[in-house]
């Protein structure tokens, strides 16, 4: 490639230079890394005017800590700082590696929080302005690029203020990063990253939430929405678990919930039904599977298809059917 080109590019976004390239794609970002005292979860949260900032900056391994890495990007900070933490440095010391053996260091803004909770913070001097970040008991928040000096102000304030959930702190940090200004150039993508407090080896179970908004006119806003839904399969699956302890009481207040958070969705309200069905509940199920039809006759014929893979009986689908077409 002919680099004269590099640098239109990088800011057009439509080239991925290497980490050891002078120049870089920059990401110009507010985040917060954090360890939730409660329960030890470890979480990173980032909002930017770049697509697909989750794919850059919010890194995160349970037991390890978290890494958000940003402004002229060293993506390889992410796994590296991980790497770090995971032979037993603290964060501290882990930054000041990361930073050392960077050249463009002056570049770059990092922030990493170790399982212990313990947090470092980098903001180099040529980041662009305005970009600083502010470190407290068990978080970091940091900013480039933004609209002006009290987006980090803001959201440390919303992170220490916050009476909630941890994921839910965390997404309040990035809605008063927001309202006080945000990034100098708009809005474009979101993600929240949250994992355990230890490592189970299965990093699919570790991982407990992992939601991106890729490009979107509002994406914190949109964010918080997909929070919700991810809520509401909770809850379901906490329904279903409550039916394999034959508890029908607790499944229907957990379904309840589940529809409550995210109303419109016909998949929850389905597979709710048939949990129902197959439970031996075909009265309480038939409202549900009358309420998804009645929305789109195409979920009849999947429920016509089930048998074939054992998730209901032939006789329990066909009744279901009857009697969802007749009453």
């Amino acid at each position: 490639m002919n680099r004269s080109l590099l640098p239109l590019l990088a800011i057009a976004g439509c080239a991925t230079i290497p980490a050891e390239s002078p120049v870089q794609r920059p990401v110009h970002t507010y985040s917060i890394v954090a360890r939730d005292p409660a329960t030890g979860q470890l979480g990173v949260a980032v909002q930017s005017h770049k697509f697909s900032v989750g794919t850059t900056v919010p890194w995160a391994e349970a037991g390890v800590g978290a890494v958000a890495t940003q402004s002229l990007v060293n993506a390889a900070f992410g796994p590296r700082g991980l790497e770090l933490m995971r032979s037993g440095l603290p964060a501290e010391e882990a930054l000041a590696e990361l930073v050392r053996s960077d050249p463009g260091e002056a570049l770059r803004q990092v922030a990493l929080v170790d399982a212990s909770g313990r947090v470092a913070a980098h903001t180099g001097s040529r980041c662009i302005a305005e970009a600083d970040h502010e470190t407290g008991e068990g978080f970091s928040v940091q900013a480039n690029m933004m609209l002006n000096d009290r987006v980090v102000l803001a959201m440390a304030r919303a992170w220490r203020s916050a009476e909630a959930p941890f994921a839910e702190r965390l997404l309040a940090a990035l809605e008063a990063g927001q309202a006080a200004g945000g990034d100098i150039r708009g809005q474009q993508s979101a993600a929240i990253l949250v994992v355990g407090a230890r490592s189970s080896g299965r990093i699919w179970k570790d991982r407990l939430i992992d939601l991106r908004v890729e490009d979107h006119p509002r994406p914190v806003e949109e964010l918080r929405r997909l929070y919700r839904v991810h809520l509401a399969y909770e809850h379901m699956n906490a329904g279903d678990a409550a039916m394999e302890r034959d508890d029908m009481q607790a499944a229907l207040t957990e379904y309840a919930k589940a529809s409550e958070l995210d109303p419109t969705n016909l998949e929850i309200v389905f597979w709710n039904a048939l949990t129902l069905a197959t439970g031996g509940h075909l009265e309480e199920a038939l409202p549900r599977f009358r309420r998804v039809f009645e929305a789109e006759a195409s979920w009849m014929e999947l429920l016509d298809r089930l048998p074939n893979s054992g998730l209901i009986d032939r006789p329990t689908a066909d009744e279901i059917l009857r009697r969802t077409r007749t009453d």
